[in-house]
């Protein structure tokens, strides 16, 4: 740890046009940088050292929630406050206002943006502390090893990197089956949240699809689980400040007692959203009882591959499903 910031040359564009044309010159050597509490600290303790810092909050045209005829349109620089406590959001899409409410602090949830919560890099200790993993360019995962600190790490879809995606609302939006819209200098496009974040097998050296030149602009979350019965929950060690050990996020419709759709996402158990298909399948159609929730609970944990200290991690992923099932 430096303990210190290297210097850049710092660019506050006020047009998207601008800021795009900023991130393709300078590429990989440029950061864009929203709320900042994730870029500080890459920038004061491991090794970033971009060439240029492309500061987004005076863009014009990324904040605000805009509601259509066929959902809510929400800027990628909407503070997490404004997401939590907006009256749209709430009613009817509160599985979102929940998780933007666990995110970190109230302080940092003033000032932490929805892009950038979407977009954290892994934290990973070893990987976040400058070691040379695969995810950093090197040849070995250091949380892999049979002494390694890694009870907050991954239980599925180990490839390489044991990270786990990072974000609250991520596991929130993907359970909406909400859309990313993406700008760069060559024009716009849309990406399904489930298949915005990267798997380590796809290319390890990223956590989402956004590219050098790109700029997550806006999310769009459609009226297809609007007012759904939802369900949020977060485990974390402290109440607060905190990252997920394991959570989830669940929107089910119902007719009666009985089940007619769902979709259950969990985060913290995998380096995306595991979203849990197989146990959407198997509760469609069935009466939301104790029964139904105990075999979704069993079946979202049949494939997970603990490492040396994250077994815990097990029973609490299947009890959550539980209850997220049982609502």
């Amino acid at each position: 740890m430096k303990d210190m910031i290297p210097g850049f040359d710092l660019f506050q564009p006020t047009e998207i046009e601008g800021a795009l044309e900023l991130l393709d010159r300078f590429g990989e050597d440029g950061w864009a940088l929203a709320g900042g509490y994730d870029s500080l600290d890459w920038f004061k303790n491991r090794g970033k050292h971009p060439e240029a810092v492309i500061d987004l909050q005076g863009l014009t045209g990324l904040n605000g929630i805009l509601e259509g005829p066929n959902g809510v349109e929400i800027g990628a620089l909407t503070t997490l406050t404004e997401i939590e406590h907006n009256s749209i959001i709430r009613e009817r899409f509160g599985l979102l206002a929940e998780a933007a409410s666990k995110v970190a602090s109230p302080q940092i949830r003033n000032a932490g943006t929805l892009g950038g919560n979407l977009c954290q890099d892994a934290r990973c200790w070893y990987y976040r502390y400058g070691v040379s993993c695969y995810r950093a360019g090197g040849n070995t995962c250091y949380a892999s090893a049979p002494d390694a600190l890694n009870r907050e790490h991954a239980l599925f879809g180990v490839n390489r990197c044991v990270a786990v995606t990072p974000s609250d609302t991520a596991v929130a939006l993907v359970a909406l089956d909400s859309e990313m819209v993406i700008r760069n200098s060559g024009g716009e496009r849309i990406i399904n949240a489930e298949n915005f974040f990267m798997k380590p097998s796809a290319d390890i050296t990223r956590m989402t699809v956004l590219e050098a030149g790109d700029l997550l602009t806006a999310i769009r979350i459609p009226n297809t689980w609007a007012s759904a019965d939802f369900y949020f929950e977060k485990v974390t060690d402290r109440n607060s400040w905190d990252f997920a050990l394991v959570s989830v996020a669940s929107a089910i419709k119902n007719s009666a007692d009985q089940i007619d759709d769902a979709r259950i996402v969990c985060g913290a158990v995998q380096c995306i959203p595991r979203r849990l298909e197989n146990v959407e399948v198997m509760i469609r159609g069935r009466v939301r009882d104790e029964n139904t929730a105990a075999q979704a609970g069993a079946l979202a944990v049949q494939e997970a591959e603990p490492l040396n200290y994250n077994h815990f991690k097990i029973p609490l992923m299947e009890n959550l499903v539980k209850r997220a099932v049982r609502g």
